[in-house]
């Protein structure tokens, strides 16, 4: 299928200077080697013929309008013109143009005239066809009027001309006048002629046009002439409802007489775009958009004139408040209040910035307070549309406005327990209106957007940086008892209490806002789950017969352990919280379903992130139970991850257990590094432990150090026993004239290897030259082991003087 961008319509000037079509095709720039040059190339869409072959030359001005169109004069005194279905389509050949020529494609013409006729040449190019001659507007003519209307409409030129035609000649009024003729006639082949040539003005798209079609003079004349829709059986009663059915109600009299038509012009608009001009083709509807632009601007300037009012915001905001005001008026105002505010929604960010602000001095919030209160459903879900416009805008506004009243009011008519309460309590078995108030709590709740924006509402200064503090710090003491409260009302038990679907669905909503303060509040919503054991009560759901609950519940078990924070993990070890997910998913068996797989995800996750502490609990506690499980490796891959801790622990311990005597300063490594060898350990563990395979090389090279380390110790300890029972001289701590010299340093092992003492033996004392006390056997520091091992037969005689008595 050709790229409908490059569709586009062939226009020459003809010797009467009007525009002939040359045919439908696609354009395209390329080289062309007999014109030595790039050009543009039109083929027929409907056999592929060449209908233009045109170099582009660079001196030729040629001029974009209207952004479809692409207009100039070949050497022979020739003007064309392509008309393109798309703009990107006009752009991109645009684009191609000014590249040749070396100009910046977001000019409208090319080239500058200098030579006067041709500068009125250029100057007349949109002009070029003379105003088109609109045949008489007699019943005879309807056929030639309605072949002129739908020949105009794929150029844009001949749209703009026909526009200013039928602006100029007043040509509305005499198709009106038509109507209303054939009307009383009851011709209905021209009265379905009429609506094909009203239908064409609307595709003019021109603004001018639509001022006076929708005129108080012609405005149910036109609708009146779109009932006669000729592909429809009869016709329809449009007009009918807008003067009896739809009435206006002003529920503050409206003084401004302009105010009161632009209201009713807009409404009557808006209902013949909704509903009486046909479903529009995606091409017919870009030629629609100043209708949609009409409405638009008429809103903008609606709200404005009621803004500027303020009499009439005062009354209105005066009369909702008033417990006086009876529910059928309180209906009324708050349907139009929301009305009000959403079509404020087209204001533009300042206007809508200064909207907010003047609803806010007039005390909409307050309002709304009472109007939430009320029995009447459509009230408070109108008032829950304007309550999202509020939040959606300015969250810090209403933020702001919850901290002040909380210094003046009970927890219980606060504007933010008031919307849990209709969340919690929403009539609704769908819970439509709860899942709007869930979405106000999360903005409202959302420290992104607390960080994000200032608060501007505040009389007291609110300082920006603390307003997540003290606003979670607010609603976690004065609110979240409110929404949890029926979690922990349906959970007191080992299954839940209530189990019908309205519940299932508003604690599924619960949870997920439950959900969303885990994954954003942090410490505030970890207090409150260990505070209130909040989980295992969540887990209670798993037992519901509504799968969406218990997946809710696992949804937010999975939450908490992606945070992979130590405080919930051993939280979760210690009550044994996973307990509630392997019993359900051991009850659901062999169902492949979202909760199988929602649990093998969560078990998977813990495997793959390697979270040892919930690795060791799951393997430890349910590995018994799930090992059976084999369609997935999850589980045996667990327990290879278990193994593999243990392994590295137990290695840990046997590396622990050398005697002190080897963690003398020779084998002494930097505190803030690893055992070199432990590290490759730790390396080859990971590596080779992956395929299955031991790892022996570096155990074994740790194993023979050690025995001769251990070996060598021996042969010492042996040759000290054997002089001390050969000497067995007193002992000098039995004189009281000589202090004891402080022993060894040696450092701590958590064991000892069977072939040391579990308390090393007492060594002979001498006296030294300075009169101190020292163990005959010594061994420095600074000594290397060769010294050690060649000197010690020699030094021990020769330290050996006579012994004290």
């Amino acid at each position: 299928m050709a790229d409908t961008r490059r569709r586009v319509k062939l226009y020459a000037l003809n010797e009467d200077r009007q525009w002939d079509d040359r045919g439908t095709g696609h354009v395209s720039s390329s080289y062309v080697e007999r014109l030595k040059g790039m050009s543009l190339l039109v083929r027929a869409e409907s056999d592929g013929s060449l209908l233009l072959e045109s170099k582009i030359q660079p001196d030729t001005a040629y001029q974009k309008q209207q952004e479809t169109l692409i207009v100039w004069s070949e050497a022979d005194n020739v003007d064309l013109a392509l008309s393109f279905q798309e703009k990107a389509g006009c752009d991109e050949i645009w684009e191609k143009i000014c590249q040749v020529q070396g100009k910046d494609p977001s000019c409208d013409i090319t080239q500058d005239i200098v030579e006067e006729s041709e500068e009125e040449k250029f100057e007349d190019m949109p002009d070029a066809a003379p105003p088109i001659e609109l045949p008489p507007c007699e019943l005879s003519k309807l056929d030639e009027i309605s072949e002129v209307f739908n020949s105009v409409l794929p150029s844009p030129i001949r749209r703009e001309k026909l526009a200013n035609a039928i602006e100029y000649e007043g040509y509305i009024k005499k198709i009106v006048d038509l109507f209303h003729m054939c009307e009383d006639l009851e011709n209905f082949e021209g009265l379905h002629q009429l609506y094909e040539i009203y239908k064409s003005i609307f595709l003019l798209n021109k603004n001018a046009l639509f001022e006076v079609m929708f005129s108080d003079e012609f405005i149910f004349d036109t609708v009146g002439i779109l009932e006669y829709d000729p592909s429809k059986p009869e016709k329809a009663s449009h007009r009918d409802y807008l003067r009896n059915s739809a009435s206006f109600k002003e529920v503050i009299p409206i003084s401004n007489e302009e105010l009161r038509q632009k209201i009713h012009q807009t409404y009557r608009v808006q209902y013949i775009q909704d509903v009486v001009l046909p479903t529009p083709s995606v091409f017919e509807e870009n030629m629609l958009s100043t209708l949609s632009s009409f409405i638009f601007f008429n809103k903008i300037e609606i709200v404005s004139m009621i803004q500027d009012d303020e009499k009439f915001l005062t009354e209105l905001f005066a009369q909702l408040t008033d417990e006086a005001t009876d529910d059928n008026r309180r209906r009324e105002l708050v349907n139009f209040l929301k009305e009000f505010c959403t079509f404020s929604q087209t204001l533009q960010p300042q206007a809508k910035e200064s909207f907010f602000k003047t609803l806010s001095n007039l005390g909409i919030l307050p309002a709304l307070e009472v109007i939430l209160s009320m029995d009447d459903p459509e009230v408070r879900q109108a008032c829950t549309d304007i309550i999202m416009y509020i939040v959606e805008y300015s969250p810090s506004m209403v933020r702001e406005f919850i901290m002040q009243e909380a210094n003046q009011q009970d927890d219980d008519i606060l504007l933010v327990n008031l919307i849990i309460e209709q969340m919690i309590c929403d009539p609704d078995p769908e819970l439509g209106n709860a899942l709007q108030l869930s979405g106000v709590l999360r903005i409202l709740i959302d420290p992104e957007n607390m960080m994000a924006t200032a608060n501007a509402w505040a009389s007291v200064p609110f300082p920006q940086k603390t307003e997540k503090t003290e606003f979670l710090s607010f609603f976690y003491k004065n609110c979240m008892h409110v929404l949890t409260a029926p979690l922990l009302a349906n959970t007191t038990e080992d299954k839940p209490s209530k189990d019908d679907y309205v519940t299932a669905q508003l604690l599924s909503l619960i949870l997920e806002l439950l959900a969303f303060c885990v994954e954003h509040h942090t410490y505030h919503i970890r207090n409150y789950i260990f505070n209130k054991d909040l989980l295992r009560r969540i887990l209670v759901l798993m037992k519901s017969s509504h799968g969406h609950l218990a997946l809710s519940a696992l949804r937010f078990v999975r939450k908490i352990i992606s945070l992979k924070e130590e405080f919930y993990n051993r939280y979760i070890i210690k009550g044994n919280l996973l307990k509630p997910i392997v019993d359900a998913f051991l009850t659901n068996g062999q169902r492949y379903n979202l909760l199988n797989s929602a649990t093998l995800e969560l078990f998977e996750f813990i495997r793959v992130e390697d979270i040892k502490s919930l690795v060791a609990y799951v393997v430890e506690t349910f590995y018994e139970q799930l090992k059976d499980v084999d369609y997935v490796n999850t589980f045996k891959g667990l327990k290879l991850r278990y193994e593999q801790h243990m392994d590295r622990q137990n290695v840990k311990s046997s590396l622990d257990s050398v005697p002190s005597i080897l963690r003398n300063h020779r084998y002494r490594r930097d505190a803030r590094s690893l055992d070199e060898e432990e590290e490759i350990w730790f390396e080859q563990d990971e590596e080779e432990m992956e395929d299955g395979e031991a790892v022996v090389p570096v155990t074994d090279m740790l194993k023979n150090k050690m025995d001769e380390e251990l070996d060598h110790i021996s042969k010492i300890i042996d040759g000290k026993r054997a002089r001390e029972s050969e000497n067995k001289p007193p002992s000098p701590l039995k004189n009281p004239t000589r202090s004891p010299s402080p022993p060894p340093p040696t450092r701590k092992f958590s064991s000892s290897p069977p072939a040391a003492s579990t308390s090393p033996p007492a060594s002979p004392e001498v006296k030294t030259n300075n009169g101190g006390i020292t163990g005959l056997v010594d061994y420095p520091d600074e000594d290397s082991d060769e010294d050690e091992d060649d000197d010690r037969n020699s030094s021990i005689p020769a330290k050996r003087p006579r012994l004290a008595t």
